[in-house]
């Protein structure tokens, strides 16, 4: 992929910047040009540019994003795809940490469905599921913290430091960072609950450190009972807390489809009234409702873009910070 030979040259740099960063036209993102110049270098000739002075291109177009971006706060909902795969976990842990480097300030919430069946299966708990929601009853709930805080969150953690960057695992419970309460329809669900409050004071300095919190969306209501909080809400409602940047959840599908029939029909950009027009009109469906309400709910509360971009690409996090084309949907307020 052209994006996999872009991103291991960014990443290969080193992650101190000891130079000022005096840039014109903040607005510019990377061009794809510059990505493609230097995972497929022309045949070298006598007067031909070097691979090094395409990796010095690369960082000079790279520059307006860093200045734009340095010190503002991404909040990406990482799951999915991504999550299953071996290659596709690497590119966003090596992403997650580019950024850090470059003076971003990434805040990763996870989930870990696909995890959690596995282990209910192997305790021979049947998983349960209701419109698409888990039915958590205790057995199932202590499963899921089980999973989700002791063993996915601390593996992302692991693989966040091993990369370079120092990560600190966190649930909503920690620092009471979230409070949870019972989701309308609890009566048939269990203890899946959504978020009650949101208390960023934990993750503050911890990002102001420089350090990439990893949060799962495990959390307790104000009795100290345990609830499964849809991984998507807690991004968006830690976002909009945090006055993050940007927003970004990735997913299994290509973005926002202008017809859910035809996947060339990509929208690369909707405001949030266009997005509510597409739900009235029935062009968005399905799974990607939560996910548009997610992202309409955090811009509404001053994050500045929210995007939902196709996980299943290499390094679609830096495809879509860093290139006009993106790796999805980008809505703004």
């Amino acid at each position: 992929m052209i994006m996999a030979g872009a991103a291991k040259t960014l990443t290969n740099l080193s992650p101190s910047l000891p130079f000022p960063l005096k840039l014109h036209n903040p607005s510019t993102r990377l061009s794809h040009r510059a990505i493609s110049a230097v995972a497929n270098p022309p045949p070298l000739t006598a007067d031909s540019t070097t691979p090094g002075q395409y990796r010095v291109d690369v960082l000079s177009e790279s520059l307006p994003f860093i200045q734009k971006f340095r010190g503002k706060t991404i909040v990406v909902k990482y799951g999915g795809a991504a999550m299953k795969s071996p290659e596709l976990q690497a590119s966003v842990i090596n992403d997650l940490v580019l950024l850090s480097c470059v003076g971003l300030r990434p805040v990763m919430v996870h989930g870990g469905g696909p995890e959690i069946n596995s282990w209910l299966g192997r305790l021979n708990i049947p998983a349960v599921f209701r419109d698409g929601l888990r039915v958590t009853d205790a057995d199932t709930m202590e499963i899921v913290s089980m999973v989700l805080v002791g063993k996915v969150n601390k593996t992302l953690v692991s693989l966040i430091n091993k990369a370079g960057a120092t990560a600190v695992g966190l649930s909503g419970m920690d620092g009471r960072l979230l409070t949870a309460r019972p989701a309308p329809n609890a009566a048939d669900l269990g203890f899946v609950g959504e978020v009650a409050r949101v208390d960023p004071t934990v993750l503050r300095p911890l990002v102001d450190s420089n350090h990439i919190p990893v949060v799962t969306s495990v959390a307790a209501d104000e009795f100290g009972q345990p609830y499964n909080i849809n991984a998507d809400t807690v991004a968006g409602e830690l976002a909009a807390a945090l006055g993050a940047e940007k927003l970004i959840l990735l997913t299994d599908v290509a973005g926002i489809l202008a017809d859910r029939n035809d996947p060339n029909s990509l929208v690369q950009k909707i405001d949030i009234k266009g997005v509510k027009k597409m739900m009235e009109d029935g062009k968005v469906g399905g799974g990607m409702i939560p996910k548009v309400n997610c992202c309409v709910r955090s811009l509404a509360q001053g994050v500045t873009t929210a995007s939902i971009i196709d996980g299943r690409v290499p390094h679609s996090l830096l495809l879509e910070i860093l290139t006009d084309e993106g790796a999805g949907t980008m809505i703004t307020g």
